[in-house]
């Protein structure tokens, strides 16, 4: 008989409900080492660009961004690059946010923390961004109450999320990608392979462009816009809590 897996192999629930933070926090761990090959190979070399179109999209000169699920850093140096004044990078893995600090970024914090208990005051940053982690909390809702609280009046929301695609015989192309391709390839170029099956499932559960637009505007966003990029594959939404200026 064989034995049940351990939590450290265990991946998280890829819907909506029941998702373990710390199964998502081991599950990240041990994909950091090779996360940016990785992505590369996988996104066939888009991930760059949709990571700088996210950065752009916050408007974060002169600003101060607090960039969510932050990972390795990759939109925090593009937030960077665009001029922000200076980036918060947040992330639930010690080990993203270890393989960040070896970018020897300038004007970056890396913290420790959680999307949905920010350690951030209420009313602190300019920005907030988020690229392709807000489908691995618990609690999507709760995550957008908390950047909603931690964001100035007139601050910008940026989300950067996977969706299926506009074009049917596409959508249908890029769905058998994910389930036969993407696992296959991951085997060769991840650290951890079973995590981009996680990947590819957690994409096919996640609700469409939408709904995650009333998800936006019902945490007390406005001005919630919605960009397809590489033919819908990720959606783009940017949005803005009200008061201030815009």
């Amino acid at each position: 008989m064989s034995s049940a897996p351990t939590s450290s192999t265990t991946l998280p629930d890829p819907g909506r409900e029941a998702k373990d933070a710390g199964l998502v926090q081991s599950m990240f761990d041990r994909v950091a080492p090779r996360y940016d090959l990785a992505n590369a190979v996988l996104s066939l070399g888009q991930d760059a660009h949709w990571r700088r179109v996210t950065a752009a999209a916050a408007r974060p000169a002169g600003r101060r961004v607090a960039d969510i699920a932050a990972g390795p850093g990759n939109v925090a140096e593009e937030l960077l690059k665009a001029g922000a004044a200076h980036v918060l990078a947040i992330d639930l893995s010690h080990n993203m946010l270890a393989e960040g600090k070896k970018r020897g970024l300038p004007d970056v914090t890396w913290i420790n923390g959680d999307a949905q208990a920010l350690p951030l005051a209420d009313d602190s940053v300019d920005a907030v961004t988020i690229s392709f982690g807000l489908r691995n909390l618990t609690d999507p809702a709760l995550g957008l109450a908390e950047f909603a609280r931690v964001l100035r009046p007139g601050g910008d929301l940026v989300i950067a999320e996977f969706a299926a695609p506009t074009n049917d015989r596409f959508r249908t192309i890029y769905h058998d990608y994910l389930v036969a391709a993407l696992p296959r390839i991951a085997r060769v170029v991840s650290s951890d392979a079973p995590a981009y099956t996680y990947l590819a499932d957690s994409i096919l559960a996640w609700p469409d462009r939408a709904t995650l637009a009333g998800w936006i505007t019902d945490s007390g966003f406005v001005d919630v816009a919605v960009k397809d990029l590489a033919g819908g594959i990720v959606a783009l939404h940017r949005a803005r809590l009200p008061g201030g200026t815009s």
